[in-house]
C-alpha cells in the first residue's frame, strides 16, 4: 500500500519501490482497499530487498518492526526512516466477517496515506532540493 500511495501522491517527485525480507503474494484485500481510493496496485509484485541491491536509494522507509531490525545497511547518504503500522492480515484474522476484515485494511491504508502526505515535510530541505533539481 505504501508503494502505491507514494507513486500516486508523490510520483512526480519520488519513485517508490516496495520490498521486504520475506516477500509474499500480493494481498487481494490490499488491492481491493486501495482500489476503493482510485489507486491501482494490482500490477505490483512482491520483491525481496536483495532484488533491489543495484538501486542507489535516497530514502529507505521501514513500516514494520521486523523489517526495521532486518533492514540492511545502505551505502552513501541513504536516509533511513521508520514508521510502524499495524499488519492488516494479522488484524483481519480476528475479524468476524469480511467487512470487519476490510475495516482493518482501510484503517491501515488511511494511516499510510497520512504518513506519505507528511513525507515532504519530514524530509524537509533534502526533499525540496531533490524536487528542484528534478524540475531543471
Amino acid at each position: 500500500m505504501a508503494e502505491g500511495w507514494v507513486n500516486f501522491l508523490l510520483g512526480d517527485r519520488l519513485e517508490a519501490y516496495s520490498a521486504g525480507i520475506a516477500p509474499q503474494t500480493l494481498d487481494p484485500r490490499a488491492v481491493k482497499t486501495m482500489a476503493e481510493t482510485g489507486v491501482d496496485i494490482s500490477g505490483q509484485i512482491s520483491k525481496h530487498i536483495d532484488d533491489l541491491r543495484d538501486i542507489a536509494f535516497d530514502l529507505v522507509v521501514t513500516v514494520c518492526d521486523k523489517a526495521r531490525e532486518a533492514c540492511p545497511v545502505f551505502a552513501g547518504g541513504t536516509i533511513k526512516l521508520h514508521r510502524g503500522f499495524d499488519d492488516p492480515p494479522r488484524l483481519a484474522q480476528s475479524a468476524r466477517n469480511e467487512e470487519e476484515a476490510m475495516a482493518h485494511y482501510r484503517h491501515v491504508r488511511d494511516e499510510i496515506r497520512a504518513f506519505v502526505e507528511e513525507l515532504p515535510a519530514l524530509l524537509g530541505q533534502r526533499f525540496n532540493q531533490a524536487s528542484e533539481q528534478a524540475e531543471e
